[in-house]
């Protein structure tokens, strides 16, 4: 092949390969077997945690517990205020029960009271879901680590958080006697903006 034709084809494959790797670090709906196979990019489990909350599609379960395992604790008094909830869907049944509950997030006004399950009613109001009580925050060990969880007042869920940003704390929800064998719950809660009050 001539000079020039080698110089073309290698130019066209170097643009190629510039067109691939802009997309690939699109964030924007990024499918979850990418994300996945990106967080080695990231060294910090802080950063790596936000990145499997962009995820769509299905994230194992493994891959999220090494990250939230490496994340900081949090002191219950963080917690205190109003939050928008989300999840990442590793095939826990909490994924699509809270879809269907059209799960709103979360508002602590103390570490004695909060509201567990806020959700969106009919006009899209947020609302505290009556019959899953009231909660507090109390400090205890999970996996090693002591650091805030939240007690349902009439429910067997204990809820396991880590600091990821001074807006968003990781959640690893503990039902063994709800569910049963179906493995943890992993879901995020972002401090609620005054805009979006």
């Amino acid at each position: 092949m001539p000079l020039i034709g080698i110089t073309l084809q290698i130019i066209e494959s170097y643009v190629i390969l510039i067109a691939h790797r802009t997309e690939y670090l699109d964030r924007s709906g990024k499918h979850a077997k990418a994300i996945c196979q990106e967080l080695t990019l990231y060294s910090r489990p802080e950063e790596q945690f936000i990145e499997l909350t962009k995820a769509t599609g299905h994230v194992p379960e493994s891959t999220v517990e090494k990250v939230y395992n490496q994340l900081k604790p949090v002191a219950p008094s963080f917690l205190i205020g109003k939050w928008d909830g989300g999840d990442i869907d590793t095939g826990h049944i909490g994924h699509k029960l809270l879809k269907e509950m059209r799960w709103a997030g979360k508002e602590f006004r103390s570490v004695d009271d909060g509201d567990p399950i806020m959700v969106y009613d009919a006009e899209g109001n947020r609302v505290w879901k009556k019959d899953w009580g009231h909660c507090s925050l109390r400090e205890m060990v999970y996996r090693r680590v002591t650091s805030t969880t939240m007690i349902y007042d009439e429910k067997p869920i204990f809820d396991h958080f880590r600091y990821v940003s001074d807006n968003m704390v990781a959640g690893a929800m503990d039902t063994p006697k709800l569910f049963g064998p179906q493995g943890t719950y992993y879901f995020y809660l972002t401090r609620r903006t005054r805009s979006s009050l």
